[in-house]
């Protein structure tokens, strides 16, 4: 696969989930796409659903393996902290349509 064809695939997953998955902080709900999240996430994501590796638990491993920089970059916080259970159900579901749209 050329570079643009996966950068494209990349720009595509993260479109999928950017306005599906959000972050919860003191009960505001933070999608994604509007945080700037959604493309570093589908770039740590795409191997896994290239590789036909997507579980749930490899999900939540890369979701661990996130930082996310909070107050200013003082601190920061693993994604999977962040990421209530329902809109990492969310995550998993947008992944999946994802993968039959391949």
């Amino acid at each position: 696969m050329s570079d643009a064809s996966t950068a494209r695939a990349i720009e595509a997953l993260a479109a999928a989930i950017g306005d599906k998955v959000y972050i919860d902080v003191a009960k505001w709900h933070l999608y994604l796409g509007d945080a700037k999240l959604h493309t570093p996430l589908a770039e740590r994501l795409y191997p896994l659903v290239t590789g036909d590796a997507v579980t749930e638990s490899a999900v939540a491993e890369v979701l661990a393996g996130t930082p996310i920089a909070i107050g200013g970059g003082s601190k920061t916080v693993p994604l999977a902290d962040l990421i209530p259970a329902g809109s990492k159900a969310d995550l998993l579901d947008a992944i999946a349509d994802y993968q039959r749209d391949l």
